[in-house]
């Protein structure tokens, strides 16, 4: 019998569908919810400047992974990436810690968007929500790739929109166009000169930087889909090139507005500071409406999170490093065993905040945040080496169709910056336990790896002269 032709993703994705999806998977609990903690720890000058370095940060990222993408568009690419580039043990570490990346995010948003309804409905139960939104983010995914990205752009159109009206409505307010009822000095410089540059130390912002990049995180989402991208070579680079002005927009804008109206003796994790600033400028029924908005881009950023987390999985059943089973696709074109096994990961993360509710969500975001630092790190050292051996195979750097400017300043810089905001958490006992959990993981990534593989390669039948086949 003839081996069956291989499953392919279909090239679905458009240039808006590649930036929406961005969007959806960074603007999430990370701006919405932690963004308090940050101002808690780092004050409001404090914030500002953590969300300006983690934005050139990301970018710096960006620019790396759009060549790789660009030249090898693969779906779940990264751990191929650091798999040919790095090492293959590297690879793999880095295909699981990107899956638990967005399956310990999975839990915190269903746990945000049960936290969320509770405005509304106080007597229900915050576990029961989640569980149904946990459902409805699983039939999304479990459809065709066309409709997931056409739900989820707009979905994202929905909180690009509100993010836009908070900014203009802070903006009026921090000026004066927009009188604010228990204050007639501009809240932004009282609270500066009230509590100084920073508060707790230059030191809280390197510590806080985890908490940044966890709300930077999704926007390598790009690189993910790009196996399922409609004309790789022209959306891809064009998407990446808005990064910069879209995370200045709507991450520094809005921190900019966050800080003003909020001292960091008022910030927090429970409640959303975006409900708690729209409350401060006395605007009737926006903090109702925010708080529908807020649910809909968590909503958003699960649904692409769902995505991102099976895309890996498939990817490391396509390279033979898992079950094969995972690698099936439907006739749609879902790798429908990878969602539900993700869909699992998410609901077990769902459970642990349930059990110690006053504590896993910062966890939750210190191991997301830790996990997509290593995987940002493992991007920009598979382009060093990539350009490397791209021009040591005799190819011109001017025949690729994108190129990472100003290298090899742009991938060195990038993962010192990352390397940095990982051993800041190493000075913030709240963090700190993403060490304690995320470096086992790591090492035990790579001792399932090389176990695996021991026992494959032992399994393997070696071909004698004779043609006779025998397992070693």
């Amino acid at each position: 019998m003839g081996a069956q032709p291989k499953q392919e993703f279909q090239r679905k994705m458009k240039e808006r569908h590649l930036v929406m999806l961005s969007l959806g998977g960074v603007i999430g609990t990370g701006l919405f919810l932690s963004s308090g903690y940050t101002i808690q720890q780092a004050g409001p000058f404090g914030t500002i400047l953590s969300y300006l370095v983690g934005a050139v940060v990301v970018y710096l990222v960006m620019l790396c992974l759009g060549e790789l993408s660009v030249h090898m568009p693969e779906t779940g690419a990264f751990h191929a990436y650091a798999a040919k580039y790095i090492g293959p043990g590297t690879g793999y570490a880095v295909a699981w810690l990107y899956w638990l990346t967005w399956t310990v995010a999975l839990g915190s948003e269903f746990t945000a968007a049960g936290l969320l309804m509770q405005r509304w409905f106080p007597s229900i139960n915050v576990w029961i929500w989640s569980a149904l939104f946990a459902v409805l983010i699983f039939v999304l995914n479990a459809l065709t790739v066309k409709f997931f990205a056409e739900s989820e752009f707009w979905f994202s159109s929905i909180k690009v929109l509100a993010i836009v009206f908070f900014i203009i409505l802070g903006a009026g307010a921090m000026f004066g166009i927009i009188p604010l009822e228990h204050s007639e000095a501009a809240p932004f410089f009282s609270n500066i000169t009230s509590e100084g540059l920073f508060p707790n130390g230059a030191l809280a912002l390197v510590m806080t930087m985890l908490a940044v990049n966890f709300a930077f995180s999704g926007t390598e989402l790009i690189g993910v889909a790009a196996g399922e991208t409609a004309d790789p070579e022209k959306n891809i680079p064009k998407a990446i090139r808005t990064t910069l002005f879209r995370l200045i927009i709507f991450f520094v804008g809005t921190i900019v507005i966050l800080a003003a109206f909020l001292p960091s003796s008022e910030a927090g994790v429970v409640e959303s500071p975006f409900v708690a600033v729209l409350e401060k400028i006395g605007v009737p029924y926006a903090a109702d409406i925010m708080n529908f908005v807020i649910l809909t881009a968590i909503l958003s950023a699960a649904n692409s999170g769902l995505y991102a987390s099976s895309r890996m999985l498939w990817s490391l059943a396509d390279q033979k490093t898992i079950s094969p089973i995972f690698a099936k696709l439907t006739k749609r074109g879902v790798p429908i065993y990878a969602v539900i096994l993700s869909m699992v990961g998410g609901v077990l993360a769902l459970f642990s905040s349930i059990i110690a509710p006053d504590t896993v969500y910062i966890v939750l975001v210190s191991i997301s945040g830790l996990a997509v630092v290593i995987v940002w790190m493992s991007i920009s050292l598979s382009q060093l080496f990539f350009r490397r051996c791209y021009i040591r195979e005799g190819n011109s750097v001017e025949d690729l169709a994108y190129k990472t400017p100003l290298y090899p300043f742009v991938p060195i810089a990038s993962f010192l910056l990352c390397l940095a905001s990982c051993i800041g958490i190493a000075f913030d006992p709240t963090q700190r336990i993403a060490l304690y959990c995320g470096l086992p993981f790591i090492i035990l990534c790579y001792i399932v790896y090389y176990t695996t593989q021991h026992f494959k390669k032992k399994k393997e039948p070696i071909e004698y002269a004779n043609g006779e086949k025998r397992s070693s």
